[in-house]
């Protein structure tokens, strides 16, 4: 009996976490890291680049959002306000003009509807206009970007 108390004595309980299985495991997989990062390539965007459109609409509407949120459409340089609910006839009736002047309907298809709205507008406001715009059928709505220099 003796030699069992003396054994249980002799133990010591561990507190330290083994540290050298969790070194090997990350040096290893940072030396696999190392090799095959110079085999992976970064993959190319191809970014669409201004001027690409086969033909220049031969009319552009613009449609501006000031910061109170009122609308304001501007064809030809002539500046009219507008309510939202009116928007898209306005602009039908716009594409459609401009169709009659220079040919038909061909001139129609190939008008485009800017939207131009001030940094301080509401995001919602600007997406309104667009899906006013989108459910009147009209085709070709772009948004107006200034890049600061």
């Amino acid at each position: 009996m003796p030699a069992v108390a003396g054994r249980g004595r002799g133990r010591r309980t561990i507190n330290e976490i083994n540290m050298v299985p969790f070194i090997d495991v990350m040096l290893v997989l940072l030396i696999i890291f190392m090799v095959t990062a110079p085999l992976i390539s970064p993959s190319m965007i191809d970014l669409p680049s201004v001027g690409k459109a086969g033909r220049q609409p031969d009319q552009i509407i613009q449609v501006v959002l000031t910061k109170d949120d009122a609308l304001e459409v501007k064809i030809k340089e002539k500046t009219s306000p507008v309510q939202l609910k009116d928007l898209a006839a306005l602009v039908q009736q716009a594409q459609g003009a401009g169709g009659s002047a220079a040919g038909g309907n061909a001139a129609a298809a190939n008008s485009a509807v800017v939207i131009s709205a001030d940094k301080n507008v509401k995001y919602e406001s600007v997406v309104k206009v667009m899906d006013t715009l989108q459910r009147a059928g009209i085709q070709r709505v772009g948004l107006s970007v200034q890049i600061a220099n």
